[in-house]
């Protein structure tokens, strides 16, 4: 598994912009609540799953599976 931020630098750029913005709280949700600090829940919850490869909700951070 590889955790990498995604490749395009005006995604990763308005997105960090929006973190600071938010005080780290990912700017695409709407509620302030501890699982929605960056990295949040729902992405540390697709990191733990053997079978998922993407992206995080807001596009900042790409999940690698091993090519087992």
């Amino acid at each position: 598994m590889k955790i990498t931020l995604n490749p395009d630098e005006k995604v990763v750029k308005i997105v960090k912009e929006g973190l600071k913005k938010t005080g780290g709280y990912c700017p695409c949700r709407r509620e302030r609540t501890p699982d929605n600090i960056c990295m949040c829940k729902e992405f540390k919850e697709q990191i733990a799953d053997p079978d998922f490869e993407g992206f995080c909700h807001c596009m900042l951070y790409f999940k690698e599976r091993n090519g087992d």
